[in-house]
Protein backbone atom coordinates (compact mmCIF):
# COMPACT_ATOMS: atom_id res chain seq x y z
CA UNK A 1 0.00 0.00 0.00
CA UNK A 2 2.66 2.34 0.70
CA UNK A 3 4.04 2.63 -2.54
CA UNK A 4 0.68 2.88 -4.50
CA UNK A 5 0.13 6.43 -6.06
CA UNK A 6 -3.23 7.83 -5.22
CA UNK A 7 -5.42 7.87 -7.56
CA UNK A 8 -6.58 11.76 -8.38
CA UNK A 9 -10.43 12.34 -9.74
CA UNK A 10 -10.95 15.26 -12.34
CA UNK A 11 -13.74 16.71 -14.22
CA UNK A 12 -16.87 19.58 -14.16
CA UNK A 13 -18.80 20.20 -10.84
CA UNK A 14 -21.19 17.66 -10.55
CA UNK A 15 -19.76 14.47 -12.57
CA UNK A 16 -19.50 12.28 -9.66
CA UNK A 17 -16.21 12.73 -8.66
CA UNK A 18 -16.73 12.81 -4.83
CA UNK A 19 -19.36 10.04 -4.99
CA UNK A 20 -17.12 7.67 -6.89
CA UNK A 21 -14.38 8.43 -4.89
CA UNK A 22 -15.59 7.04 -1.84
CA UNK A 23 -16.60 3.41 -3.60
CA UNK A 24 -13.26 3.51 -4.99
CA UNK A 25 -12.21 3.78 -1.22
CA UNK A 26 -13.94 1.20 0.04
CA UNK A 27 -12.97 -1.14 -3.09
CA UNK A 28 -9.25 -0.39 -2.71
CA UNK A 29 -9.31 -0.28 0.99
CA UNK A 30 -7.86 3.72 0.89
CA UNK A 31 -8.54 6.93 2.52
CA UNK A 32 -11.04 9.40 0.36
CA UNK A 33 -10.07 13.00 0.39
CA UNK A 34 -12.21 15.68 -1.21
CA UNK A 35 -10.34 18.78 -1.23
CA UNK A 36 -13.44 20.67 -1.04
CA UNK A 37 -14.73 19.13 2.06
CA UNK A 38 -11.06 19.35 3.33
CA UNK A 39 -11.16 23.18 2.49
CA UNK A 40 -14.93 23.79 4.36
CA UNK A 41 -13.50 21.63 7.64
CA UNK A 42 -10.17 23.97 8.00
CA UNK A 43 -12.61 27.24 7.27
CA UNK A 44 -15.19 26.02 9.31
CA UNK A 45 -18.41 26.39 6.79
CA UNK A 46 -19.52 25.78 3.41
CA UNK A 47 -17.19 26.88 0.27
CA UNK A 48 -20.06 29.85 -0.73
CA UNK A 49 -19.32 31.20 3.02
CA UNK A 50 -15.84 31.02 1.76
CA UNK A 51 -15.82 32.81 -1.20
CA UNK A 52 -18.24 35.61 0.50
CA UNK A 53 -16.28 35.94 3.39
CA UNK A 54 -12.74 35.54 2.58
CA UNK A 55 -12.67 35.58 -1.03
CA UNK A 56 -11.99 32.85 -4.05
CA UNK A 57 -8.52 33.51 -3.58
CA UNK A 58 -7.76 32.25 -0.21
CA UNK A 59 -9.77 29.13 -1.42
CA UNK A 60 -7.74 28.70 -4.30
CA UNK A 61 -4.75 29.15 -2.46
CA UNK A 62 -5.61 26.05 -0.29
CA UNK A 63 -6.87 23.97 -2.82
CA UNK A 64 -3.63 24.33 -3.92
CA UNK A 65 -2.05 23.10 -1.09
CA UNK A 66 -4.15 20.98 -0.11
CA UNK A 67 -4.25 19.44 -3.89
CA UNK A 68 -0.69 19.39 -4.37
CA UNK A 69 -0.27 17.56 -0.58
CA UNK A 70 -2.53 14.64 -1.19
CA UNK A 71 -1.83 14.31 -5.20
CA UNK A 72 2.07 13.40 -3.58
CA UNK A 73 1.49 10.94 -1.00
CA UNK A 74 1.04 7.55 -1.62
CA UNK A 75 -2.43 5.17 -1.43
CA UNK A 76 -5.52 7.81 -1.52
CA UNK A 77 -8.12 8.32 -3.71
CA UNK A 78 -8.72 12.06 -4.23
CA UNK A 79 -11.25 14.48 -5.57
CA UNK A 80 -10.36 17.44 -7.19
CA UNK A 81 -12.65 20.42 -7.31
CA UNK A 82 -13.65 20.82 -10.62
CA UNK A 83 -11.46 24.22 -11.18
CA UNK A 84 -8.60 22.80 -9.14
CA UNK A 85 -7.13 21.26 -12.78
CA UNK A 86 -7.15 24.60 -14.14
CA UNK A 87 -4.02 25.51 -12.31
CA UNK A 88 -1.00 24.70 -13.61
CA UNK A 89 1.09 23.68 -10.72
CA UNK A 90 -1.83 21.49 -9.44
CA UNK A 91 -1.96 19.89 -12.93
CA UNK A 92 1.48 19.39 -13.14
CA UNK A 93 2.00 18.13 -9.47
CA UNK A 94 -0.54 15.96 -10.16
CA UNK A 95 0.17 14.52 -13.43
CA UNK A 96 3.37 13.25 -12.39
CA UNK A 97 2.80 12.30 -8.54
CA UNK A 98 -0.56 10.40 -8.98
CA UNK A 99 -2.96 8.56 -10.98
CA UNK A 100 -5.34 10.75 -12.97
CA UNK A 101 -8.62 9.60 -13.71
CA UNK A 102 -11.33 12.00 -16.05
CA UNK A 103 -14.38 11.75 -15.13
CA UNK A 104 -15.98 13.07 -18.69
CA UNK A 105 -19.66 14.02 -18.98
CA UNK A 106 -21.01 15.66 -21.82
CA UNK A 107 -23.26 19.22 -21.79
CA UNK A 108 -25.85 17.02 -22.78
CA UNK A 109 -26.11 15.08 -20.14
CA UNK A 110 -24.35 17.57 -17.06
CA UNK A 111 -26.85 20.46 -17.90
CA UNK A 112 -29.68 18.84 -16.41
CA UNK A 113 -27.80 18.68 -12.87
CA UNK A 114 -27.20 22.39 -12.78
CA UNK A 115 -30.72 22.78 -10.87
CA UNK A 116 -29.13 21.04 -8.43
CA UNK A 117 -25.73 22.40 -8.08
CA UNK A 118 -26.21 25.75 -8.68
CA UNK A 119 -26.81 27.15 -4.97
CA UNK A 120 -23.71 25.19 -3.85
CA UNK A 121 -21.12 26.17 -6.10
CA UNK A 122 -20.53 30.00 -6.00
CA UNK A 123 -18.97 30.11 -9.33
CA UNK A 124 -21.94 28.97 -10.85
CA UNK A 125 -24.19 31.64 -9.24
CA UNK A 126 -25.04 34.70 -11.12
CA UNK A 127 -23.68 32.94 -14.50
CA UNK A 128 -26.24 32.91 -17.80
CA UNK A 129 -26.66 29.18 -19.32
CA UNK A 130 -24.51 30.43 -21.95
CA UNK A 131 -21.61 31.29 -19.82
CA UNK A 132 -21.85 28.76 -17.59
CA UNK A 133 -21.88 26.38 -21.66
CA UNK A 134 -18.54 28.41 -21.96
CA UNK A 135 -17.06 27.45 -18.35
CA UNK A 136 -18.00 23.84 -19.16
CA UNK A 137 -16.00 23.49 -22.71
CA UNK A 138 -13.47 25.59 -21.35
CA UNK A 139 -12.52 23.21 -18.40
CA UNK A 140 -12.88 20.06 -20.85
CA UNK A 141 -10.24 21.74 -22.67
CA UNK A 142 -7.92 21.45 -19.97
CA UNK A 143 -8.72 18.13 -18.57
CA UNK A 144 -7.05 16.06 -21.48
CA UNK A 145 -4.07 15.74 -18.97
CA UNK A 146 -4.81 12.39 -17.36
CA UNK A 147 -3.84 8.49 -17.79
CA UNK A 148 -7.38 7.43 -18.00
CA UNK A 149 -11.02 8.57 -19.27
CA UNK A 150 -14.50 7.89 -18.20
CA UNK A 151 -17.32 8.70 -20.43
CA UNK A 152 -20.43 9.10 -18.03
CA UNK A 153 -22.77 9.51 -20.26
CA UNK A 154 -25.89 6.60 -19.29
CA UNK A 155 -23.92 5.31 -16.11
CA UNK A 156 -25.39 5.64 -12.94
CA UNK A 157 -23.58 5.19 -9.94
CA UNK A 158 -22.58 1.61 -9.46
CA UNK A 159 -21.78 1.42 -13.38
CA UNK A 160 -19.16 4.31 -13.53
CA UNK A 161 -17.74 2.48 -10.63
CA UNK A 162 -18.02 -0.69 -12.51
CA UNK A 163 -16.01 1.28 -15.29
CA UNK A 164 -13.62 2.87 -13.49
CA UNK A 165 -12.24 -0.32 -11.64
CA UNK A 166 -12.07 -2.33 -14.97
CA UNK A 167 -10.16 0.86 -16.74
CA UNK A 168 -8.20 0.71 -13.45
CA UNK A 169 -7.11 -2.76 -14.20
CA UNK A 170 -6.67 -2.62 -17.51
CA UNK A 171 -4.27 0.49 -17.14
CA UNK A 172 -2.07 -1.23 -14.47
CA UNK A 173 -1.89 -4.90 -16.61
CA UNK A 174 -0.38 -2.55 -19.04
CA UNK A 175 1.52 -0.33 -17.10
CA UNK A 176 2.30 -2.95 -14.03
CA UNK A 177 1.45 -0.49 -11.87
CA UNK A 178 -0.01 -1.73 -8.36
CA UNK A 179 -3.99 -1.36 -7.99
Amino acid sequence: MSKEKSIVLIGFMGVGKSTIGRELAKKYKRKFIDIDLEIEKIYGMKTTEIFNKYGENAFREKEKELSGYYARQPGFIVSLGGEAFMNEEIRSICVSCSLIIYLDLSWEYWKYRISILVDSRPILQKKSMKEIKALFHLRKKIYHKHHIKINMDDLNIEDAVTAVIEALERFNAKNRVDK
